[in-house]
């Protein structure tokens, strides 16, 4: 196998707050070559970095929203969500777990600060990604995954840390997520001198975003914490390694090579699909849910 080298390297963009509950880094889609097309499966990615929030009685968030062709992961490092959505999905995503929310044909959907989290407060830190889905798919069923960390698959690298699996596959291992296609996301968590090796197709749309500490990629390159770093799509095995404890977030997947017609919260192949969404919206065939 040769090399998968680094294209690109990007800083964070100045922080913005989507509601009034996440502040984020937007890496997805942004002017840095990480457009939608390029990035395919992956059409957003939001990285709210460590942030604290002041204690609250009235938690802070989102308020509800429809989506509509995609899916939403929301992934958290530290602090609690609560979620509901009008398909009957929802819960709390605790420190470690995952939310995979596939919104399909159309939900409805709120998220916020947990209500007791929200009371005390404290360092807050996630990451919330858009997966698109295939023509075939986007008309499908919503459905919800809530995924404990304990359901993850954990790949022990010895002194080196560990690979917790969220959703494809490393070293022979699967994690607990369901794709419509093939889709690798995974935290690598690892220790100070600690070193792991990755195998993905030339062709996947590849990167790492590191949460924790700062990594060197391929024994040459560094990247300091909160920066993204994308693969050229040559190449199929790359290495981190790291002088520090240290969380990486690595998603890989494969194109979906169909034509992408994004508006708001609905993610299509045409316009006219877009039309008919936001007409299905305002005629309540998303369904209904309380603010």
């Amino acid at each position: 196998m040769t090399t998968k080298k680094v294209e690109i390297v990007v800083s964070p963009k100045p922080a913005h707050f989507v509601g009034d509950g996440f502040r984020v880094h937007n890496f997805i889609p942004s002017v840095n070559r990480l457009d939608m097309k390029r990035m395919d499966p992956f059409i957003m990615l939001d990285y709210n970095a460590k942030f604290h929030f002041n204690g609250s009685e009235v938690s802070r968030g989102v308020g509800v929203h429809p989506h509509r062709g995609f899916e939403t992961v929301t992934i958290a490092y530290q602090g609690k969500v609560e979620h509901h959505d009008s398909a009957g999905g929802g819960g709390i995503i605790g420190e470690g777990d995952v939310q995979w929310m596939t919104a399909a044909r159309g939900v409805l959907h709120k998220e916020y600060h947990e209500t007791e989290w929200s009371k005390n407060g404290g360092i807050f830190q996630m990451v919330q990604l858009w997966v698109n889905l295939p023509a075939k798919d986007k008309m499908s069923k919503p459905k919800y995954q809530a995924i404990k960390n304990s359901e993850m698959k954990k790949v022990d690298l010895g002194d080196n840390g560990f690979v917790e699996i969220i959703a494809g596959e490393y070293q022979g291992n699967k994690g607990p997520a369901f794709t419509f296609t093939p889709v690798n996301m995974m935290n690598a968590k690892l220790k100070a001198g600690g070193k792991a090796e990755f195998h993905f197709p030339a062709c996947f749309n590849t990167a790492a975003l590191v949460i924790e500490g700062s990594i060197i990629i391929n024994g040459e390159q560094n990247i300091p914490a909160n920066h993204f770093a994308l693969f050229e799509n040559e190449g199929e095995t790359f290495t981190i390694e790291t002088s520090e404890d240290s969380i990486v977030l690595i998603i890989s997947g494969e194109p979906i090579n169909e034509p992408i017609y994004p508006h708001g919260p609905f993610v299509m192949n045409t316009r006219e699909e877009i039309m008919q969404a936001f007409e299905d919206y305002n005629t309540g065939k998303f369904g209904y849910l309380e603010d």
